[in-house]
């Protein structure tokens, strides 16, 4: 199986699109490396390779974490399957 998108550990609220056209309503899988296992979701937008896909809702000032690290801020509610990027998440350096 190929992954359409990546995730570092379970404890992750993201995963990495890593393959070109993924369209709204479409049935993604992705892998959890440290656990080795396979997470299926349905995505509600189109998701550009490199971007972001929700794994779970998040609410506004609620922290993402991807590859157990904090990398920011949710400025706008999120949906789980949701493209997660710079229009619903700001870092917090500044």
């Amino acid at each position: 199986m190929v992954p359409d998108f990546l995730v570092h550990e379970a404890a992750d609220g993201v995963g990495v699109v890593v393959v070109e056209g993924l369209k709204a309503d479409q049935e993604i899988t992705g892998w959890v490396m440290k656990e080795d296992e396979t997470v299926t979701i349905k995505i509600l937008n189109d998701i550009p390779i490199g971007h972001k896909v929700a794994l779970k809702d998040f609410a506004e000032g609620d922290t993402v974490i991807k590859y157990n690290t904090d990398i920011g801020k949710v400025v706008a509610p999120i949906k789980k399957g949701e493209h997660l990027h710079v229009h619903n998440v700001k870092t917090k350096r500044w």
